[in-house]
């Protein structure tokens, strides 16, 4: 098999439109995700390759579909994914190390329920997810961009957002957290503002943390030094 430090499936370091939202970190696989990797890509991996998927096709079954941009080292995508089995899963990440990482969770707890492209989020929206085919997309703790002069790199932009919503069926949720406050005014601003979305809760309020959502100890770790955390989740309406 290739290897995947170096297959030609690995992430683009920019997106289609030429502003890099993330930093692609070069750190390698552990020989327990490399050997998962190699393992588990075959069965639970997507390429830009399989072009425009039938989620039924893919899953074997009908069944609500959630995209998760940026599932880091994968613990809480895969926590969500054994805890709802009868939902599907779609992980997109582009950091190698964490591909691996999920699908040595994937295989430990032996779910069926979860695929993974490790390509830039961008491509995966605009050539690889049929339009009104999600149910969910969850966007958690994205890089912030902290520096005024870099806010233009964050990925929540109005451009961004019309084409989430485009892949949400009507009714279906956008929920994004993060632990940067500059960052989720950023994001209520420009959702309040998008077409076709609707705040699940009062206009201009965060949403409280669903059950669902699992605590990472990234963010248990930003609780004990005093940081806040914010949910949005806004409704697609038509």
């Amino acid at each position: 098999m290739t290897d995947p430090q170096n297959q030609s499936d690995a992430p683009e370091a920019t997106n289609r439109r030429g502003i890099r939202s993330f930093v692609l970190r070069q750190g390698r696989m552990t020989a327990g995700q490399k050997s998962a990797y190699e393992r588990c890509w075959p069965k639970f991996g997507l390429t830009r390759e399989h072009g425009m998927i039938d989620p039924r096709q893919v899953f074997g079954r009908e069944a609500l579909l959630t995209l998760e941009i940026g599932f880091g080292m994968g613990q809480s995508l895969a926590d969500m994914a054994e805890a709802a089995p009868e939902q599907d899963f779609i992980g997109v990440e582009v950091h190698l190390a964490g591909v691996g990482a999920l699908l040595k969770e994937v295989e430990d707890r032996g779910l069926q329920n979860v695929r993974v492209y490790a390509i830039d989020a961008n491509e995966v929206i605009d050539f690889c997810l049929p339009d009104a085919s999600l149910d969910q997309v969850m966007l958690f703790f994205p890089d912030p961009w902290h520096k005024k002069r870099h806010h233009k790199r964050r990925l929540v932009q109005h451009d961004f957002v019309q084409r989430i919503r485009h892949k949400l069926r009507v009714g279906g949720v956008f929920h994004l957290a993060t632990d940067w406050e500059n960052y989720a005014e950023h994001m209520m601003e420009v959702l309040s503002a998008s077409e076709g979305f609707a705040n699940a809760e009062t206009d201009g309020e965060f949403s409280p943390k669903p059950d669902y959502r699992p605590v990472t100890k990234f963010e248990k770790r930003g609780e004990r030094l005093g940081h806040g955390v914010w949910d949005l989740m806004f409704r697609r309406t038509n």
